[in-house]
């Protein structure tokens, strides 16, 4: 399947237009533009961007998403019925679409209608909470990896104390809220030197071992009183050296 192909099938069926109507102002065939929908047609990427273009869709939009970051990241097949139902609910209303040529992409761009809710900027932030960055994930049913979309984030392996666990320093963790603790897991904590990372274990009721594994292997048990869970790491993004 072409993600470029899907990209213009998406904007063609926002905008409620056929493929002989965007043919003709593409200055394309109607069976070469059903084909690069189809994904039996390789389209180059500057011939991709034009046609868009000429559709009125500009390639920055409000929510600072560039035309290659929805291509690599959203599953642009299931937003088609949803654009689908929302061209007919507008239709229904009876509310005149901007044109393109006056107004490229701006209250009807395609993001902001349809994708607003399918990818987040998810903020990076290293040991003492400044933000160094973002990710691109998608929503699913209106989360991320089960948790509220604002609420998660990426934290960046301060040091190597994990290593024996496979997390090494400038490492990102996806951490979402979890605030007792989990058995096995690889959890965030505050402590009163900062955020640390530890694996966790839990030892009965009401306490937990906290384990760390760098040069050798290191354990601590503490009571949960005396421990502020942040959130639990799900997910892990390593640089290959």
């Amino acid at each position: 399947m072409s993600r470029l192909g899907d990209l213009i099938r998406l904007e063609r069926t926002r905008q409620g237009l056929t493929h002989k109507q965007v043919a003709k102002k593409c200055g394309v065939s109607d069976k070469y533009l059903m084909e690069v929908e189809a994904g039996t047609r390789i389209i180059a990427d500057d011939q991709a961007r034009r046609i868009l273009k000429t559709m009125g869709l500009r390639e920055q939009t409000e929510a600072d998403f560039t035309l290659d970051d929805i291509a690599a990241t959203v599953d642009l097949q299931s937003a088609v019925p949803r654009i689908q139902q929302a061209a007919e609910k507008k239709k229904a209303e009876k509310k005149p679409e901007p044109a393109a040529e006056t107004d490229p992409g701006v209250s009807g761009s395609i993001w902001l209608d349809a994708l607003s809710g399918v990818l987040k900027h998810v903020p990076v932030y290293n040991a003492v909470m400044k933000e160094v960055g973002h990710r691109l994930l998608p929503i699913t049913n209106g989360k991320i990896e089960g948790a509220a979309p604002d609420k998660v984030f990426y934290f960046m392996a301060p040091d190597n104390d994990l290593r024996g666990f496979r997390i090494q320093r400038g490492d990102l963790l996806l951490v979402v809220p979890a605030q007792a603790a989990i058995d096995g897991a690889i959890m965030l904590l505050q402590t009163p030197r900062g955020r640390v990372l530890r694996k966790v274990k839990r030892v009965n009721d009401y306490q937990a071992m906290l384990q760390k594994y760098d040069e050798s292997f290191e354990s601590e048990i503490h009571n949960f009183n005396e421990l502020t869970f942040v959130g639990r790491c799900v997910r892990l993004e390593a640089e290959l050296s």
